[in-house]
């Protein structure tokens, strides 16, 4: 049997509960995937909320990795026995189950263990395209990413330095803040006591900064506008603390000719080539010395709780649910 998370309404974690299904069929063009591991992601949480809604009943998870268990007709790119991971598909991964399109399915090296890809690789191909592509940092560049603490603020940091830009980071505590540091940033600002644009500003000399990455929205939203240099670009990709407030266009005039883009992680992984990119690109910066931190671990049944805890900014660096045995 597939024990499975689904929701049946949207709301709290509570509506999550588990359901025993039969392992399905692959069809043909998909794989069956018999997980070890489950990342944990905020857009998780957005779709059991409703924010982004989905058809009723429905399960959640976007991202895993596990072991190819059998193969629907035409499937060419995997084997069976092979280890893969998958990230930014359709809602469905909190189970030890499930079928995957084929060419989503990412070949996984002997040197990333399963855990650390159902937890990480969504958000390596999201900080390899933000920071090479939505907007390509520069060296001597200085940046701001929020949420500096988070698994993806985690990886970014390091990636950005290694770019060579300059990289401020906002957390809400001190310990985050020193778990940034430690992990590429050279300033980080404590927004529980500090006015962050003010903070921007004293820190660039007032310039402010070429680059906002914003994955927080309606709190944070002014403030990466406040903290931008002359025709400065705010990357707007997420809404954790709800969807960014309507937006005058002329005050990106008024604030210096800004540039403002909102990337979703669907549109620039769509082709296998695309996503098979980013996802090397990440592995590749793992071999470099990359360090990411899988900072909670939770059970099939912890579901509810890994929400909570994520909802209320408790934890630090990616989380995973583990299934299984681990390889």
């Amino acid at each position: 049997m597939n024990r499975i998370v689904r929701i049946e309404r949207f709301g709290e974690p509570d509506v999550m509960r588990l359901h025993d299904e039969q392992i399905p069929a692959p069809q043909p063009g998909t794989v069956l995937v018999r997980h070890t591991a489950v990342g944990l992601n905020y857009l998780d949480i957005y779709q059991r909320q409703g924010h982004y809604p989905l058809p009723l009943p429905t399960g959640l998870g976007v991202a895993g990795a596990g072991i190819v268990e059998a193969l629907g007709a035409g499937v060419e790119t995997v084997i069976v026995g092979q280890r893969v991971a998958y990230a930014g598909i359709g809602p469905g991964s909190y189970g030890h189950y499930r079928l995957v399109a084929a060419d989503r399915l990412v070949p996984l090296p002997d040197d990333v263990n399963d855990a650390t890809a159902a937890a990480t690789l969504q958000q390596g191909i999201t900080a390899c395209f933000l920071l090479t592509e939505v907007f390509p940092v520069q060296r001597g560049q200085t940046i701001l990413f929020h949420a500096a603490a988070g698994g993806l603020g985690t990886i970014a940091g390091q990636w950005a330095k290694q770019l060579g830009a300059i990289v401020i980071g906002t957390v809400g505590s001190d310990a985050k803040a020193e778990h940034a540091r430690a992990h590429g940033y050279d300033h980080v600002i404590n927004y529980s006591r500090e006015n962050i644009s003010e903070r921007v500003r004293s820190l660039t000399d007032g310039k402010g900064v070429s680059v906002v990455y914003d994955s927080v929205g309606q709190s944070t939203c002014q403030a990466s506008l406040d903290s931008l240099a002359l025709r400065g670009t705010l990357v707007s990709f997420g809404s954790a603390s709800g969807d960014p407030p309507p937006l005058d266009v002329n005050e990106l005039g008024a604030k210096g000719s800004l540039y403002l883009t909102r990337p979703r992680f669907v549109h620039y992984a769509q082709s296998r080539q695309s996503l098979l990119r980013y996802a090397e690109s990440y592995f590749l910066n793992l071999r470099n010395g990359l360090r990411v931190v899988v900072g909670q671990s939770f059970e099939l049944s912890e579901v509810a709780e890994a929400h909570r805890r994520m909802e209320k900014r408790e934890t630090v660096g990616s989380s995973v649910i583990r299934l299984n045995s681990m390889t």
